[in-house]
């Protein structure tokens, strides 16, 4: 794969995690203002929505940096038993299916938003946020899901993806 290409999607990969890890904080400030508020007797409006919010954002961004280092759950078992063409065949046929999943999550994450946005729809809570905002982070969560399945495949394809092995599942299984 091109240098300019690979480190696109590493930079791509990379800046998608560190959205997520922005989420996480704004996930804090939101959960210890709640605390705050109960603590002190005040009320912000919309702040335990804004957590959820925070909470969803910060899963679906990084999703593709966790695939891509391997951190993503995987049913080594059969894989373990299979050797050769075999268990190359079985690793494309995995990552096709998975890439056609991400596809059809990000296309309806994407369709959730744009409609939210078309018909104005506005959170229940007493927030009263446009729906559309805190779904753009599912949705570009999960189209950089699919970049990251589709180049997880490209890799394979050509015989140049390398399995990340955390420590950690060497030592549960």
């Amino acid at each position: 794969m091109p240098g300019a290409l690979r480190k696109g999607l590493d930079a791509l990969y990379d800046g998608a995690a560190v959205l997520a890890a922005l989420f996480m904080i704004g996930l804090l400030v939101m959960v210890l203002l709640s605390i705050l508020g109960r603590q002190l007797h005040f009320n912000l409006a919309g702040v335990d929505a804004y957590a959820g919010y925070m909470m969803a954002g910060a899963g679906f961004l990084a999703l593709a940096h966790t695939l891509k280092r391997g951190e993503h759950i995987r049913v080594t078992l059969l894989l373990s038993a299979l050797h050769g063409r075999v268990k190359r065949g079985f690793e494309i046929w995995a990552l096709f299916a998975a890439t056609l999943l991400a596809a059809l999550a990000a296309a309806y994450s994407c369709k959730l938003a744009w409609q939210s946005h078309s018909f104005n729809d506005l959170s229940t809570a007493n927030d009263a946020t446009p729906l559309w905002i805190p779904q753009l982070s599912m949705a570009v969560g999960t189209v950089i899901l699919t970049i990251a399945f589709v180049d997880e495949l490209m890799l394979e394809i050509r015989g140049r993806r390398v399995v990340h092995v955390p420590e950690e599942a060497t030592r549960n299984e």
